[in-house]
């Protein structure tokens, strides 16, 4: 998560009327208050419906895993684009993309679609931030598309995989959607997920995540607007 403030805009052009400066009393100070939201994707709200958001654009390398499905995968490329990224996709299953990867950027190339192993270098800037979507099956092959300033990777695995403990050691961000007890039980040894977080997995609707970083935890739901279901279709964990 980051939160960052631009700097405040200069107008040129005519002066206006001069006004004295405003002042606080030093022990008011603790009353006010700037509303700064996080700069990042939303991926979804938490069980109190605040906006729980990713940011995908930093200046270090930035690995994510998410152990779900294909839909949630496609809405977090969307609303990533949407953000005026650029977003590279390698998969094996271009069909399952195309209709997103044309509808996205109103004709212009935001989502590209690559073969496994065919993605060639993004050239990733600040000003001009990646995310790569690694949509391999699940074994997805050691290529040369690795997280680097400002180019994060997200690995989709629809399920546990022998990749999957490396995967979920090394990623920065874990994100687990419903998978089976015994799945659960392997997962929560790795990540240190509590019994009420295990016993939880194999139970959750489609649509809802357990992210993980490090030590925090937290709930969310993802729902599709109405251009993104459109697209889409409704939320689901199996494609």
């Amino acid at each position: 998560m980051s939160t960052s403030i631009s700097p405040a805009g200069r107008f040129r052009g005519l002066l206006g009327p001069r006004h004295a400066g405003h002042t606080v009393p030093t022990d008011a100070l603790g009353a006010l208050s700037l509303p700064v939201g996080d700069d990042g994707v939303v991926i979804g709200d938490d069980a109190e419906g605040r906006p729980q958001i990713v940011g995908f654009h930093r200046p270090v390398p930035y690995e994510v895993l998410l152990i779900g499905g294909l839909w949630t995968a496609q809405v977090v490329a969307l609303r990533t684009a949407g953000t005026g990224a650029r977003v590279a996709v390698e998969t094996g299953r271009a069909q399952a993309w195309t209709t997103l990867a044309q509808a996205a950027g109103a004709g212009l190339e935001c989502i590209t679609l690559h073969d496994v192993g065919r993605v060639p270098p993004t050239g990733a800037t600040v000003g001009s931030p990646v995310l790569v979507v690694r949509d391999c099956g699940m074994r997805p092959p050691r290529g040369r598309v690795v997280s680097s300033p400002w180019q994060s990777v997200l690995t989709l695995l629809p399920y546990m995989s022998p990749v999957a403990p490396r995967l979920l050691r090394s990623s920065s961000l874990v994100g687990i959607q419903r998978v089976s007890p015994g799945e659960a039980e392997q997962i929560g040894k790795i990540l240190g997920l509590s019994r009420a977080e295990v016993e939880a997995l194999p139970t959750l609707a489609d649509g809802v995540t357990l992210w993980c970083a490090g030590r925090e935890r937290q709930w969310v739901m993802t729902v599709g607007t109405d251009a993104e279901s459109g697209l889409l279709g409704v939320a689901r964990r199996m494609d």
